[in-house]
């Protein structure tokens, strides 16, 4: 079935929690995608499709790569925020395939979001405890639960599987170790929370880069100091880390804040500062906070945080 771009085939985000019957004939769409056949191909794969186990927070994850895309290009696994869509991403994501990676912008359990749960608990490890949960589906968090089957890492490799299963030609399944995620092969992106996911995951494993979009902005106590976990050496190098924020979004200070306890080098960060867009209607308190993944005139900026995928880590 071919679709066009433009065309919504994924319902509402209040109809996130589906029945499984309803979903029936949507494990994969593929379309050339923005109107040049021969660059980038873009397929929406469903979460319970990919996995059976899965029964809420089931939008279509979006996957993207080019027919030319070499043998060995890295994979960018993209994070929405909380209440986003992966499609949501895709002016990002677009320049991310532009550059020479496989892309998956990745549905997962985002809601509620750190900063809703962790502010109220005293405990100073309650956020690193919520994100090894809604990376692993396992540790010690008492604030959040999810199913380990509808955690991260197991989204992520079922999407890879049924990824490599449709389209055994184009790769996929090189970013596997058995039931792991290759992160050697992989850069990890996200926007606010899902920015946050990424950080997390770089500390704990050696990924290829990361990419954050305004968060994390996790914290503790009523000075509201940066997270425990933010602070020590991970296992992802810091020249690897590349971050921005906007200058008019809501949460600058504790975005700071969280940049230097990660030790990002200074020059790795972007500072947006663009007007919003003219002509264009922006709801909500933080308007300036989602445009870093939308607004095109950030295209350079976009291009050197992910870098081209033939860069060396």
């Amino acid at each position: 079935m071919r679709i066009s771009p433009s065309t919504t085939m994924s319902p509402s985000r209040t109809s996130r929690r589906l029945s499984r019957s309803s979903l029936a004939g949507l494990a994969l769409l593929a379309t050339p995608a923005w109107g040049d056949p021969g660059a980038l191909v873009l397929r929406q794969v469903r979460p319970s499709l990919a996995d059976p186990a899965v029964r809420q927070f089931d939008e279509p994850s979006v996957a993207i790569t080019a027919k030319a895309m070499p043998a060995d290009a890295p994979l960018v696994v993209f994070l929405p925020g909380t209440g986003g869509k992966p499609e949501n991403a895709l002016p990002a994501l677009r320049v991310a395939a532009q550059q020479g990676y496989r892309v998956l912008g990745l549905e997962y359990d985002d809601d509620p979001a750190v900063v809703q749960v962790c502010p109220r608990d005293p405990d100073p490890a309650c956020s690193a405890d919520f994100r090894e949960m809604r990376l692993t589906g396992g540790g010690r968090s008492t604030t959040v639960a999810n199913p380990t089957a509808e955690a991260i890492v197991p989204r992520l490799v079922a999407a890879l599987r049924l990824l490599a299963k449709v389209a055994p030609d184009e790769g996929w399944g090189r970013y596997l170790d058995s039931d792991q995620p290759r992160w050697s092969e992989i850069l990890v992106s996200g926007l606010s929370q899902g920015a946050g996911m990424a950080a997390y995951i770089a500390k704990q494993h050696a990924v290829r880069r990361v990419v954050l979009f305004s968060s994390p902005w996790d914290f503790t106590g009523p000075e509201r100091r940066p997270a425990p976990w933010l602070y020590p050496t991970g296992a992802t190098p810091v020249e690897r880390w590349y971050a921005e924020y906007n200058t008019r979004e809501n949460t600058v200070p504790l975005i700071r804040a969280a940049y230097a306890a990660l030790k990002i080098p200074r020059d790795h960060i972007r500072v947006f500062a663009l007007d919003l867009p003219a002509g264009r209607q922006f709801n909500g308190p933080n308007p300036y906070h989602g445009i870093t993944i939308h607004d095109l005139r950030y295209t350079p900026d976009w291009q050197a945080m992910f870098g081209k995928g033939i860069d060396a880590p």
